[in-house]
C-alpha cells in the first residue's frame, strides 16, 4: 500500500518553526512514500523563501516528491518578472517542468498547473490540460488509485469560497471522472475537507472526491483551524486521513479519516 503525504499552502516567509519541527517528526514516524505539495509554497515568491522551502522538503525522509506551484509562487510586485518569466524563481529550485506524475503499482498521481500569470488569485484549467490528463488517466491500470492534484479547489463548503473555485472545474471533473479519476486534490483556501462531488454534479460517470488540505506550516490559518496535513492511503477503499497540529504537544495528531475511491 502506498501513502501520500499532502501538504499545501506552506507560505514560506510566514512559516511556524513548531509546525516545521512537527512535520519532520511526522515523516519520521509515518514514513510516507510520496510527498505532494499542492501550491503556495512561498508567501511572495522570493528567492529566500524558495530556498527555505527546498531545505525543508529535502530534509523530510520521503523518497518521492511532486511539487506544483500556487498563485503565491508567481511574483506579485515584481511586474517585470511576472510578465516575462513568472516561474523563474520556482524553476531555480524545483525545475522548469510545472506538471508531473508519480506512478506506482497502486497509484497514479498527476499534477496540473492551474496558476496563470495574468490572474492574481484565481486558477484556471485549460481544454488542453483537461484532454491531456484524461488521456493519461485512461492509461492507468486496474488497482491504481487515480489522483489529480491542482492548487485551487473544485468544490466549496462556504459561500465565501465559491469565488475561489477553479475556473473550468466542472468540465474538468466530468472529463476526468469519465477517464477514471478517484479524487481531485487541492489547497489554496487553507481549509481541510473531503467531499463527494456527485452531490454537486449527479451526472458524473463515477464517484469522485474533492480532497482539500489546510495550511501545513504557515501562521496564515483560518476559521479557527490550525496547521493541517493529509495522508492519502491506497487500498480498497482508499483512505484520506486528516492530521492537525497540536500546538501544546508540538506534534501532528490524527483527527479523522474518510474512505474514498473503489469500495468507499
Amino acid at each position: 500500500m502506498s501513502v501520500v503525504l499532502q501538504i499545501s499552502d506552506t507560505h514560506f516567509g510566514t512559516e511556524r518553526p513548531i509546525a516545521m519541527a512537527a512535520l519532520q517528526d511526522l515523516c519520521q514516524t509515518q514514513r510516507p512514500d510520496v510527498l505532494l505539495v499542492t501550491g503556495d509554497i512561498t508567501q511572495r515568491a522570493r528567492a529566500a523563501e524558495f530556498a527555505a522551502a527546498q531545505a525543508c522538503f529535502e530534509a523530510l525522509p520521503v523518497p518521492t516528491r511532486l511539487v506544483l506551484p500556487g498563485n503565491h509562487d508567481i511574483p506579485l510586485f515584481d511586474v517585470f518578472t511576472r510578465a516575462l518569466d513568472p516561474y523563474r524563481r520556482y524553476a531555480q529550485v524545483f525545475g522548469r517542468r510545472l506538471e508531473g506524475e508519480v506512478v506506482r503499482d497502486d497509484l497514479l498521481l498527476l499534477s496540473v498547473n492551474t496558476t496563470r500569470r495574468w490572474r492574481h488569485v484565481h486558477g484556471e484549467v485549460s481544454a488542453q490540460q483537461i484532454e491531456r490528463v484524461s488521456a493519461r488517466l485512461a492509461q492507468g491500470r486496474p488497482g491504481q488509485l487515480k489522483l489529480v492534484a491542482v492548487h485551487q479547489p473544485v468544490a466549496a463548503v462556504t459561500p465565501q469560497d465559491k469565488r475561489n473555485l477553479l475556473r473550468g472545474c466542472e468540465r474538468a471533473v466530468h472529463a476526468w471522472a469519465a477517464a477514471g479519476v478517484d479524487a481531485v486534490v487541492g489547497g489554496h483556501i487553507h481549509l481541510p475537507y473531503v467531499l463527494p462531488l456527485q452531490a454537486r454534479w449527479p451526472t458524473l460517470a463515477r464517484p469522485v472526491w474533492a480532497v482539500q488540505a489546510g495550511t501545513a506550516l504557515s501562521r496564515r490559518t483560518r476559521d479557527g483551524i490550525g496547521n493541517s496535513v493529509n495522508f492519502i492511503h491506497t487500498g480498497a477503499p482508499a483512505l484520506v486521513e486528516r492530521w492537525d497540529l497540536d500546538d501544546a504537544a508540538g506534534r501532528f495528531t490524527r483527527v479523522g479519516a474518510t474512505a474514498i475511491g473503489a469500495g468507499a
